[in-house]
């Protein structure tokens, strides 16, 4: 059991580094061989852990994903919120992430911008990479329509609208270079309460 821990320890220094490599360098700069030397090791040991250079940028991208699925699922265990607050709460708990963590979301645009190079749709990545957030928005969504907390809507041009939020919150760090997401957090708590009854 130690030697599980110890290594699932050591996969996640690995990430740390590696994510300052990419920070770095970018995504297309970034090798396997500065990976290894950033992390003190050989690339034979690093090759115990990762595959390729893609797969620990994917796993990057699986940790920022689960820290942000722990704030939502705390948001949403929380009986004495209404589900408005709550989905208020969980698109303010993205922006925050999203603000704390620009640099990464750089490195994610120059990936995704890379992929056509190699003939991988980049639509379709970010895609797989989101649906369990949509899914989530979409289940707030439903169930305070059915609790009558919310107007009835429709469900999927609402969930659109939130997730089109969340892009455009995105845009504003990524290209527009803002350095945070004030006048979009107003527009978030201003657009849940129109729906609020």
């Amino acid at each position: 059991m130690a030697i599980v821990v110890e290594h699932e320890e050591r996969r996640k220094k690995i990430l740390e580094k590696a994510l300052t490599v990419f920070m770095d360098d970018g995504f297309e700069d970034a090798t396997f061989q500065k990976i290894a030397d950033r992390c003190g090791i050989t690339r034979t040991i690093l090759y115990l852990y990762f595959k390729n250079k893609r797969e620990i940028f994917t796993y990057s991208i699986k940790q920022l994903l689960l820290s942000v699925e722990a704030g939502i699922n705390s948001i949403r265990a929380d009986e004495s919120l209404k589900i408005a607050d709550k989905i208020t709460g969980v698109m303010l708990n993205i922006f925050k992430v999203l603000e704390d963590n620009q640099q990464f979301l750089r490195i994610v645009l120059d990936y995704v911008l890379h992929l056509p190079k190699n003939n991988i749709n980049p639509e379709e990545r970010v895609r797989r990479r989101t649906v369990k957030l949509r899914r989530i928005l979409s289940s707030m969504i439903i169930e305070g329509v059915k609790t009558g907390e919310l107007k009835s809507i429709n469900i999927k041009t609402a969930n659109d609208y939130l997730y089109n939020l969340i892009e455009a919150a995105i845009f504003n760090l990524i290209v527009l270079k803002r350095t945070d997401l004030e006048e979009m957090k107003k527009t978030v708590v201003f657009a849940i309460n129109q729906i609020a009854v």
